[in-house]
């Protein structure tokens, strides 16, 4: 408990200081082909991003009026003089008409930060912000990609801290209603707490050695929260259930650990590994959520398996203190385990397990048809809220500066003379390609930038960038293609090729810990397929809403068509991780009726009737855990949060409560098989529960 203290004060300050040290965006590889040849151009020619399009407009003057001209190039003067600046274009350098808006109020500038990474760039832009302003009577406005980072990361911030405003009293709310004791109620949200703070201590440290996402929070406080809560609830509530049995807290608490408490751990070490298949992937937004997510599972896992116990012990029956008024439902666990609600709803279904089994899934397969026309794209201004100040500004730019390309194809040709008007050719006539421009030469290479029809994500961008690699440059010359959709490419290249990678590391990891777990080497089979159910559900409602826009209004989100590709691989690897800690909790109490020599149907049967309502609140609090940040701004959180609330409801309802019970019901005694050399070796290494010992009784005070 003093160790617990001193963790809380050390997350609450030296911990909370994460924030600062982590990074923007991450959804790009530094190691794909778009990312080379964009360091290659940067070096050649200097940064040619557009980091800031600064939108300077007034409804009653005209840009080219002396007085506007004055003003503007008075503020873009002195913005050219710091040294984060690299370059500064606008129409009163180039007078091109492209730099005016259509009525001929607006105008902008394009800004280029000088060399350095995504954070360095975002500091500078926040420093800067105040020197863009022309004065009184023009309205300044920002877009481009340092001011849409600057935007997501403040709306993260908030959207964190308005979760846990929102989620928080009604999570003890219905603690109360479950434990109907405070004392008990308290419990879980103690060691979410310090789940959270340990989390941002570990990631904190993780981010010292190497760059960690600013997206990781958010995975730290939902999976630190929620499991801290799920484990914290089947720990007390077996506690409880000792104690009722006339056990000593003592006795409790040792019967506790190595009942509940072995099933804790062997579901914090699956869900830990199998979030680590996230690190197998090279885009820094993954991985920074698989430091996240494994951080704040593994101080939710050693908080329930030391820290509660502890509080436990001192507890005592004061673990039932401050009881609510309302009569309290007796537990019938004990006695009339075969009988109660939960029994009879497994019973009912094992009598007709053909008929759930059929009608479930069939169900469940029309929740998971829209995922047969899921597309992928890129993030955009459309993550956060209509009215926003950048998407104002975006939108602006888009219906006032019909010309303004702000992702364009970037071509670098490097080769001997005569060779870039070569490529320009080639790249001219390429398909899905509007116009073609050399607008940058240095010795040997020259830089093509390249105007398409569409949205980096639409169907001629995507033919552009293909044609383009794919053309025979002239001999001693070579081609190199970046940008938005170039990087979109690399990205939906670079995820196939680890997918199929981390799927066999999830799937043999949770098969490998089950079968220590349960000594079958069915049921980790039949696990992995349920896990993969509830996950159809999950992505076809994705799909549904935020692809094809059902709900975008009641959600308040604006559909962009695609799904951002990063997204779907972080629902696997979480919603698996999940979906497998409630069907350890589930088998193992099943596996305990087995142990005890119940038969097949009743051991089912005991187990759901004594774990069906846990499971049942924990997926209720999870969810309400989660519905905190799916009620954020930010869309692809959003979305996250929906496709993780669909999985959660599926899996404790249609498959733990119908789908379980029916294949175990089919499978009968095969439940259990394993071949003689697993046997043997669940024997002598296997994770089984055993009874204790005096002298285990006797070490606890």
């Amino acid at each position: 408990m003093a160790a617990a203290v001193a963790l809380v004060v050390l997350g609450a300050t030296w911990g909370a200081g994460v924030f600062g040290a982590l990074t923007s965006g991450g959804f790009v590889d530094d190691s794909s082909k778009s990312a080379q040849v964009r360091a290659r151009i940067t070096q050649a020619f200097g940064p040619q991003d557009a980091d800031v399009l600064v939108i300077y407009s007034s409804p009653t003057e005209s840009a080219t009026d002396p007085a506007f001209q004055s003003a503007v190039t008075a503020a873009l003067t002195k913005v050219r003089s710091e040294p984060e600046v690299a370059s500064v274009v606008s129409y009163y350098d180039t007078r091109s008409p492209a730099f005016l808006s259509t009525d001929g109020h607006a105008t902008y500038a394009v800004v280029q930060l000088a060399k350095g990474d995504d954070d360095q760039k975002l500091t500078a832009y926040r420093q800067l912000k105040p020197e863009f302003a022309a004065g009184s009577g023009i309205t300044t406005q920002y877009a481009g990609v340092r001011p849409l980072y600057d935007e997501v990361n403040k709306r993260t911030e908030d959207d964190i801290k308005r979760a846990e405003t929102l989620s928080m009293p009604i999570l003890l709310i219905l603690l109360v209603i479950i434990f109907r004791s405070v004392v008990a109620a308290l419990t879980p949200l103690l060691v979410g707490g310090l789940s959270i703070l340990g989390g941002f201590v570990v990631v904190r440290l993780i981010a010292s050695t190497t760059g960690v996402s600013t997206f990781a929070i958010n995975i730290i406080t939902l999976i630190g929260l929620g499991l801290s809560i799920d484990y914290a609830l089947f720990m007390v509530s077996r506690f409880r259930e000792e104690l009722d049995a006339g056990r000593t807290p003592a006795e409790a608490v040792v019967r506790t650990m190595v009942t509940a408490g072995r099933t804790v751990a062997v579901s914090g070490i699956t869900v830990t590994l199998a979030l680590g298949g996230l690190l197998l992937f090279p885009q820094l937004f993954l991985k920074s959520m698989g430091y996240g997510a494994m951080a704040a599972v593994v101080v939710a896992l050693v908080a329930s398996l030391t820290v509660l116990p502890a509080g436990l012990v001192l507890l005592g029956h004061r673990i039932n203190a401050l009881r609510v008024p309302w009569p309290r439902r007796r537990a019938r666990a004990a006695a009339s385990s075969e009988h109660g609600a939960w029994a009879r709803i497994a019973h009912s279904v094992m009598a007709r397990p053909w008929f759930y089994l059929v009608g479930v899934l069939a169900i469940l397969a029309v929740l998971a048809t829209p995922v047969l026309h899921i597309k992928f794209g890129g993030i955009d201004t459309r993550v956060v809220p209509a009215g926003t100040p950048i998407r104002v500004a975006t939108d602006t730019l888009s219906k006032n500066f019909p010309a303004v390309d702000t992702a364009p194809i970037q071509v670098l040709v490097t080769g001997p003379d005569g060779a870039a008007r070569t490529v320009l050719a080639d790249v001219s006539a390429a398909p899905g390609v509007r116009d073609a421009t050399v607008t940058a030469t240095a010795g040997d290479s020259s830089l093509i930038t390249v105007d398409y029809a569409g949205k980096p994500t639409d169907r001629a961008a995507h033919q552009a960038v293909t044609a383009i690699r794919a053309l025979s440059p002239p001999p001693g010359t070579t081609i190199g293609v970046t940008g938005a959709t170039a990087d979109l490419i690399d990205e939906l290249d670079a995820l196939g090729t680890h997918l199929p990678w981390m799927i066999i590391y999830v799937v043999l990891v949770t098969s490998i810990l089950l079968f220590l777990a349960f000594g079958s080497v069915v049921l980790p089979i039949k696990a992995i397929l349920m896990n993969i159910v509830s996950l159809g559900a999950a992505f076809g409602a994705v799909v549904f809403i935020f692809q094809d826009g059902h709900f975008a209004s009641w959600l308040g989100f604006t559909p962009t068509g695609v799904i951002e590709p990063t997204n779907p691989i972080l629902m696997i690897v979480v919603l698996f991780g999940l979906a497998t800690d409630y069907e350890v909790f589930l088998l193992s109490r099943i596996r305990e009726e087995w142990d005890a020599g119940r038969d097949n149907t009743t051991s089912v049967a005991t187990g759901l009737q004594r774990t069906g309502a846990i499971i049942t609140s924990a997926a209720l609090l999870l969810i309400i855990v989660v519905v905190g940040f799916a009620s954020g701004q930010i869309a692809f959180v959003k979305l996250i949060g929906v496709g993780m609330i669909v999985a959660i409801f599926v899996d404790a309802t249609f498959v733990r409560a119908l789908l379980v019970p029916a294949t175990m019901r089919l499978l009968g005694d095969w439940n259990w098989w394993a071949p003689g050399p697993l046997g043997r070796i669940y024997r002598r290494y296997g994770i089984r529960e055993a009874e204790p010992e005096p002298a285990d009784y006797a070490a606890v005070p």
